[in-house]
């Protein structure tokens, strides 16, 4: 936490510049103790993360384009409006299968990212 991420004197909020987080990615532990994490995601089409999973679990809110998702053994589509939840230890990866970008937000239900890798 910094000057710029502190909360002002006795306030129950506190307000972060998007420019303040590395890699669009928040972390609560940085920003006061916050038991949840944020990714911004902004993909091309073709793009996401391999297979991995975390202890915690992990909602996907898609704001813009089409996703598909690989939950176990299983396979889900969500579109723009639509949110997905992923239960703690269950392998998952996305991947952007629309025409145009994606556009999503990843709420990791802890206050720093853990993540097993599972492809290489």
């Amino acid at each position: 936490m910094n000057e710029r991420t502190k909360p002002a004197a006795g306030a129950p909020y506190l307000v972060v510049e998007r420019d303040q987080l590395a890699d669009s990615e928040l972390q609560g532990y940085q920003f006061g103790g916050a038991h949840v994490c944020l990714i911004f995601i902004d993909l091309q089409p073709g793009d996401g993360p391999r297979m991995h999973r975390h202890p915690y679990e992990e909602i996907f809110i898609v704001l813009e384009g089409r996703a598909t998702y690989t939950v176990g053994s299983e396979t889900v589509e969500a579109r723009a409006g639509q949110v997905l939840m992923v239960q703690p230890g269950v392998p998952h990866k996305f991947l952007n299968s629309g025409d145009g970008r994606l556009r999503q937000i990843d709420i990791h239900g802890n206050d720093r990212f853990i993540t097993e890798w599972l492809e290489g």
